[in-house]
């Protein structure tokens, strides 16, 4: 039996551990320290239509148990990544869930079409913090109707098990949940980023050139936990726990608290084997209490 498998929908992982999208690049960048195939899967950059720069440096700093990040979502774009990327990660054998982003629905399905028709993605995870340019740039993420109506396109368009990624700066994020859940999403991971600034005192300006930026890091994880909580509670899909998990307890949490898996993201900036680390813990805590994956999760609600 292997103690560390887990289900997200119709997709088993081998185990509870993946990436957080954004904080691991393509997996690729990786290979130096250890085998990404060996982690339950990755979420891949935010993948946008066309290429994308990114935002102007500085773009990331530091601050006290956490960071800030302003990069603007840049990545390849989806032919590249189809072309370039993707049949590396084929080969090797890993787990790929396709993070994908965009500003109106009709991108959403044209990414989603496009993947979906390649072997070797596993599942698509929609990142709905983005403005939608049709609606007068109000996140999908924080409108229950919008972030149904761009799930149930997607959900029409693949058939992938479809991931959506909940905005924690959404008024009633339950809502959003319910409404994605209800439009065909298979599960749900959260949080993503809140927003933030800094402003460095000598030079009296943000640190940031974009002024704000994604909060995240260990700073986050009792906001993080809470959300999976109050989710977990309010939906009968799966959901992937993600916010400052940097070690195999603070990963437990999440599992105890009813995730069915974890994504490892801002960890990995400061140790490139944070999540292989975290993994590791997971199975050796299990090991040492005779328990699994599936045993743990929910536990603390029972």
């Amino acid at each position: 039996m292997n103690r560390l498998a887990t289900r997200i929908g119709a997709l088993e992982l081998k185990n509870p551990v993946l990436t957080a999208s954004g904080t691991f690049g393509y997996g690729l960048e990786y290979d130096d320290f250890f085998d990404v195939a060996t982690l339950g899967g990755i979420c891949t950059k935010g993948l946008s239509r066309e290429p994308r720069a990114g935002n102007p440096p500085e773009r990331i700093c530091e601050t006290p148990a956490s960071m800030l990040n302003a990069i603007g979502l840049a990545n390849v774009g989806v032919e590249a990544f189809c072309r370039d990327k993707l049949p590396v990660l084929r080969e090797r054998g890993v787990t790929v869930v396709a993070n994908i982003f965009a500003s109106s629905t009709d991108d959403f399905v044209a990414i989603a079409e496009r993947l979906g028709g390649e072997p070797g993605v596993h599942a698509l995870e929609l990142n709905v913090s983005c403005p939608n340019v049709s609606h007068g740039g109000i996140e999908f993420g924080k409108d229950p109707k919008l972030a149904a109506q761009v799930t149930a396109a997607v959900r029409r368009a693949a058939k992938l098990p479809l991931w959506v990624k909940m905005s924690p700066e959404a008024g009633d994020i339950v809502a959003v949940a319910k409404a994605c859940e209800g439009a065909g999403a298979d599960a749900l991971t959260a949080i993503n980023t809140i927003r933030g600034m800094t402003i460095d005192v000598d030079t009296e300006r943000q640190r940031l050139a974009n002024r704000t930026g994604g909060f995240s890091g260990p700073a986050l994880r009792p906001i993080a936990l809470r959300i999976v909580w109050d989710l977990v509670g309010a939906v009968s899909i799966p959901v992937i726990g993600i916010g400052g998990i940097s070690t195999w307890r603070d990963a437990v949490e999440f599992l105890l608290a009813g995730a069915s898996a974890v994504q490892v993201g801002t960890a990995s900036f400061a140790d490139p084997c944070a999540a292989k680390k975290v993994l590791d813990g997971i199975a050796a805590h299990c090991e040492r209490q005779g328990t699994s994956v599936a045993e743990l999760i929910g536990r603390a609600r029972r």
